[in-house]
């Protein structure tokens, strides 16, 4: 059977910021990097690039760069950048974030995305990547770090219903979080952590168009496909990571 795009499932449609992020906290994040005047601003996993957008909009001649490997999600950021008149400040760029040349520049932001600044051959360090960080960010500049942390220890049903290979040390508890962003040479202006309900907005909304579509597609050559894909993700939250794994966002001054 031969289908069209329109028939395929949608996919993160239905989402403003792929994180649990909520549009209240994003403007304030905003708003206090804007505060700060930054010339030039470096997004790291940039998905479609909302928040860089938005930082732009607020801090006129600024010009952002965001890189990803997605390149679905770098020509939504294009379109985007297109409708709001910031095509001309903003570049979207496929390639890797390991070892980037892209700086230094004076604002960061890296949410949920710091992977990408470490070896992938190597368990993630969140102490390499805020090296990585500061590398890359000038004296006095700022970094809005999106990173997972443990809200406590998860037991070993939570882990064995979260994703492969889930264990107690893929990540840190918040305290020890902030202490490798302070050694690594930023201090933390700023720490927030997601709430339920932007938790439960992201992944509702991360399945939404796809759980309609499902709905409506029942025999769809892809619908067994797509339903133990979507099954299998909404299992690891309710049966896993919900109310253990949390978000925080970290505003980061670097020491000059």
């Amino acid at each position: 059977m031969i289908t069209s795009d329109s028939d395929l499932p949608p996919r993160l449609g239905n989402l403003t910021f792929h994180g649990p992020l909520s549009d209240a906290r994003a403007t304030r994040m905003i708003e206090r990097l804007a505060a700060a005047e930054p010339a030039d601003v470096l997004d790291i996993g940039c998905g479609w690039g909302e928040l860089l957008l938005r930082v732009l909009e607020n801090t006129p001649g600024a010009k952002g760069t965001g890189i990803d490997i997605n390149a679905e999600d770098l020509a939504r950021g294009r379109a985007l950048a297109e409708e709001r008149g910031l095509a001309e400040r903003v570049a979207f760029v496929e390639e890797s974030a390991l070892g980037t040349d892209r700086g230094p520049v004076d604002a960061i932001l890296c949410l949920g995305s710091s992977q990408a600044l470490c070896d992938p051959d190597q368990p993630h360090d969140p102490a390499a990547a805020l090296r990585e960080l500061r590398r890359l960010v000038r004296p006095g500049g700022r970094v809005v770090l999106g990173e997972g942390f443990w809200e406590r220890t998860p037991t070993d049903e939570e882990l064995a219903g979260m994703w492969p290979g889930a264990n107690a040390g893929d990540h840190l508890s918040l305290g020890s979080l902030v202490d490798l962003a302070i050694e690594a040479g930023f201090r933390p202006a700023w720490i927030e952590t997601a709430s339920s309900e932007e938790w439960e907005e992201f992944e509702s909304g991360y399945r939404y168009d796809t759980e309609v579509w499902l709905a409506a597609h029942p025999d769809h050559p892809l619908a067994a496909e797509t339903r133990e894909r979507v099954d299998r993700q909404r299992s690891t939250w309710l049966n896993g990571y919900r109310r253990v794994l949390g978000i925080t966002y970290l505003t980061l001054v670097a020491v000059g």
